[in-house]
């Protein structure tokens, strides 16, 4: 006997007097229940048309949602019979519900942040945290489903983003692409239709804006590197940053975590924290040198060389990530006022050793090998980010015209 699925508001009221919307699957005469999520009162309900009546004010959205979700469920019984599979009410309640209680995008949205937690990838679960608090406040409550979230709804969230909380373009734009990540899983897990996605085409599109990438210049590098009248915590930050520089732009959490051991037969060798990445590179000249000012500091073989997580412990990935964050804005502060003494005006943080390595190297090295440098698993993004940093064609061809 064929299956098949119909929208029902079920009898049995909540604490509030409500009732639950529902689609019923019956398969043989025996029926199971999805709840959508939504209540109404009796009175609100067309029984002989079966919709939401206009005397609820969410009428419009609450029909739009149920027949989605009826429409939803037929297809996949469509499939289901197209596969020959012959279940019971229950098991295609099963198939066509298969993530249960994490239907929501708050549920899927915590799914998420529990499984970084889990790889105790903890600058990523810091920042995914965020954007979700930031979707929380807009909605008001964790009740959102995907069918939900539609070009309106997302329009809704850029503006209030913009004028409640005054995030920049690239702020929002992160916060979109976060939406969409898990949008697509809840595509991936059956949970919303594909044809409800509202990025791309001509719905909501993501473009993130223009950023001034800056980067020192050489004159600027050896400003830095002639200081004499530095702190013991400045002459500390700059032997950092300086060895982040030399090893074309090294993410400060992997120099904290560069050990004696990764250093042998002149080069470095080390596993980058951000993807796993190994990579060997020759040790610079300079940076020897600030090697040998910490070697008498050096414990054992496997010692870290920079001091900030010899004390750290390295079973609590917690621990190791609030002491490279304490370390990390240690030495933008640091440099703050290593920048002045040096009498640079431009902004000098631990970033913008990435971003000095990529001035000063500009078009002079081939892009495969800036590719292998800066450890970027897409030559595109390598282009892209080294396009920032390379005028000279576009200053040649603006002299031909001007200098006359």
């Amino acid at each position: 006997m064929s299956s098949n699925a119909k929208i029902v508001l079920r009898k049995k009221p909540n604490s509030k007097g409500l009732y639950p919307l529902a689609i019923r699957i019956t398969k043989n005469r025996r029926s199971t229940y999805q709840y959508v999520g939504h209540y109404i009162d009796l009175e609100d309900w067309d029984e002989k048309n079966i919709r939401v009546k206009k005397s609820n004010q969410n009428a419009d959205s609450l029909n739009k949602l149920l027949s989605q979700e009826l429409s939803d469920a037929n297809k996949a019984l469509i499939d289901l019979q197209s596969e020959h599979k012959d279940a019971s009410a229950n098991q295609i309640k099963k198939e066509l519900y298969a993530l249960g209680n994490t239907s929501t995008f708050f549920e899927l949205a915590q799914e998420h942040l529990d499984e970084l937690k889990f790889a105790e990838k903890l600058n990523r679960l810091s920042t995914d945290s965020a954007l979700v608090s930031y979707i929380l406040k807009f909605n008001k409550s964790k009740q959102l489903s995907f069918q939900e979230i539609d070009e309106r709804f997302l329009k809704k969230l850029m503006i209030y983003l913009k004028v409640e909380h005054s995030l920049a373009e690239t702020s929002i734009m992160n916060i979109l692409v976060f939406i969409r990540l898990l949008f697509n899983r809840a595509i991936k897990l059956k949970i919303v239709s594909r044809e409800l996605y509202p990025f791309g085409g001509d719905k909501i599109k993501i473009k993130f804006p223009e950023t001034n990438k800056i980067g020192l210049n050489i004159i600027e590098v050896r400003a830095i590197e002639a200081l004499d009248n530095l702190t013991l915590a400045e002459m500390h930050t700059r032997n950092v940053w300086l060895f982040s520089f030399n090893f074309a732009g090294m993410r400060v959490t992997d120099v904290l975590w560069i050990k004696w051991s990764d250093i042998y037969d002149d080069r470095l060798h080390y596993r980058m924290n951000k993807n796993s990445k190994l990579l060997s590179l020759k040790i610079p000249d300079k940076v020897l040198k600030i090697l040998d000012y910490y070697r008498d500091d050096k414990r054992y073989v496997t010692d870290f060389v920079f001091p900030e997580l010899k004390k750290a412990n390295l079973d609590d990935a917690k621990d190791i990530y609030n002491k490279r964050k304490t370390a990390t804005k240690k030495f933008n502060d640091n440099l703050k006022s290593i920048a002045k003494k040096a009498k640079i005006d431009k902004k000098v943080t631990m970033h913008i050793a990435r971003h000095t390595f990529g001035n000063i190297a500009g078009d002079s090295i081939h892009p495969l090998m800036l590719q292998k440098l800066y450890r970027h698993s897409d030559l595109k993004t390598t282009l892209n980010y080294q396009a920032n940093f390379i005028h000279k064609e576009a200053d040649d061809a603006l002299d031909s015209v001007v200098n006359f």
